[in-house]
């Protein structure tokens, strides 16, 4: 028996790999560039080059949350990122309501790479002309990172690492070269819109805003990456910083090479971007490759993502229990669920063709993935606030401060740019999953009243009643580790 377990653990070694800083920080840095960098500057092109002050200031906002994840990954280096750092701070129901609104996110963005990477796949090969083609194409473009996914976090780390590096050496050589083929009568009009100079701010940051969304990742995913206190914060601040250079830098070489007037019609900038230094024509070719290796990297580390935040909240009862389930490092249960979704979601977008409900959901991401940095952000005050001498650096107090005040106004800005309608139709997916909650609380008071017979269900005890006082105030079981050790020392004794 003894044999037997230690060779499937040898196994698990073998295929569960913690990630060390190298790649901890591809990981942050290819889940927030997707493909969104080869069209962002034609977006913000009809504002003109007011817009590359509003990318500053996004970037000082992104870095500031990132700095904010660092700190309280230290704390709770545990799987499962904002979800953790919500239920330490304000109990089971913000926690679930963290973990809830990510896996939304991670889902519906999944569906939506899938969705454009087939329009990059189809400059190589023609598979628009068959809708069955491009719906194969679309779910292929998702199971593969899925498999790695399911092969191990050893595989995950390595398609990660060799993605990223695919992904960034070009557009390096793009937004690097550029800069000597620059020519500032290009830049067109500083503000080319109408309205003041804040307004033109205002109006490109709804566009921008979200091009930092992964900042998290991680924090998500500390469970898998070795000396997570010290490694976690350094790859998200890496990471994000990596990922300001490739925004700015690109976007500065695209409006610097390529016409204004022709830059604010492009389909494809970075494509005109190699036409106008190289010539030639075959910079759409090129720019199809890299924004296909880009997509798919972003959905092997997505994918990993959404099945992270669910498996450390099946742990504490409060996802359904079959998705804590874990082989070589992966939570394959999670994994699955939400390829299938995906999928589903991708089926549905080509065959019955309401591209608007697509897209509406698609935007409803946008205000789910900023729930959970909102409530992490909030989980930051809250312990500075409380005067938690275990979870707050004294002599780091006022600068700590300082940068969760402007995370969360970060976080807010990101909810303001979503816009009425998404965050209408994201409040309903977070009421959605209220119910669910609602049945697994209903669940964990069950089998705790369990043995001692069903007449004590009418009359719960202390000891079953929502969320345990330990939440709020520390007591002497309380540990600085997360939210796992003190449910099995406290909360639900």
């Amino acid at each position: 028996m003894s044999t037997a377990l230690s060779e499937q653990s040898a196994e698990e070694t073998k295929h569960a790999r913690r990630f060390g800083l190298p790649i901890a920080t591809a990981l942050v840095m290819g889940n927030i560039i997707g493909g969104g960098i080869f069209l962002l500057p034609a977006s913000v092109a009809p504002f003109g080059t007011v817009s590359l002050v509003a990318f500053g200031v996004l970037t000082l906002g992104a870095i500031a949350l990132a700095l904010v994840f660092g700190r309280l990954a230290h704390r709770h280096p545990q799987t499962g990122g904002p979800y953790v750092y919500a239920r330490a701070a304000f109990g089971d129901f913000a926690g679930f309501l963290a973990a809830w609104s990510y896996w939304i996110t991670a889902w519906v963005s999944n569906a939506a790479l899938a969705v454009a990477a087939v329009g990059y796949l189809d400059v190589l090969i023609p598979v628009h002309e068959s809708k069955l083609a491009t719906i194969a194409a679309a779910l292929t473009l998702q199971w593969l990172p899925a498999l790695a996914n399911l092969a191990g976090t050893r595989y995950v780390g390595a398609v990660q690492l060799v993605a990223t590096v695919l992904k960034f050496v070009p557009l390096l050589l793009v937004a690097v070269g550029g800069l000597f083929f620059f020519d500032s009568a290009n830049l067109g009009p500083f503000q080319a819109g109408e309205g003041g100079a804040l307004g033109a701010v205002s109006a490109s940051a709804a566009i921008l805003l979200f091009s930092y969304l992964g900042v998290e990742s991680a924090a998500v995913s500390a469970g898998e990456v070795r000396d997570p206190r010290r490694n976690v914060g350094r790859a998200t601040v890496l990471g994000t910083l990596g990922a300001a250079a490739i925004y700015l830098l690109g976007t500065l070489a695209v409006f610097g090479t390529v016409a204004h007037d022709r830059l604010v019609e492009s389909s494809a900038p970075f494509s005109d971007a190699v036409n106008a230094m190289f010539g030639g024509s075959w910079g759409g070719t090129a720019i199809a490759c890299m924004a296909l290796v880009s997509m798919v990297g972003a959905l092997n580390g997505w994918t990993l993502l959404s099945a992270q935040t669910p498996y450390a909240a099946a742990r504490d009862g409060l996802f359904p229990k079959v998705f804590a389930q874990k082989r070589r490092g992966v939570p394959t249960v999670g994994v699955l669920v939400t390829v299938v979704l995906a999928s589903l979601l991708t089926v549905y977008n080509y065959t019955v063709g309401t591209e608007g409900v697509f897209e509406i959901l698609v935007l409803v991401t946008t205000f789910t993935a900023t729930v959970p940095y909102l409530l992490s952000t909030a989980a930051q005050i809250y312990f500075l606030l409380s005067g938690r001498s275990e979870r707050v650096d004294r002599a780091r107090l006022i600068r700590d401060g300082v940068l969760a005040a402007a995370a969360f106004g970060f976080s807010m800005w990101l909810v303001a740019g979503s816009g009425y309608a998404a965050v209408y139709q994201g409040v309903l997916f977070l009421f959605a999953g209220v119910l669910v909650y609602a049945w697994m609380s209903a669940r964990k008071v069950r089998r705790g009243t369990e043995p001692n017979g069903p007449d004590s269900l009418s009359v719960p005890g202390p000891d079953v009643s929502l969320p345990a006082p330990d939440v709020s105030v520390p007591g002497p079981t309380r540990t600085a580790d997360g939210a796992s050790e003190r449910v099995n020392s406290g909360a639900s004794a």
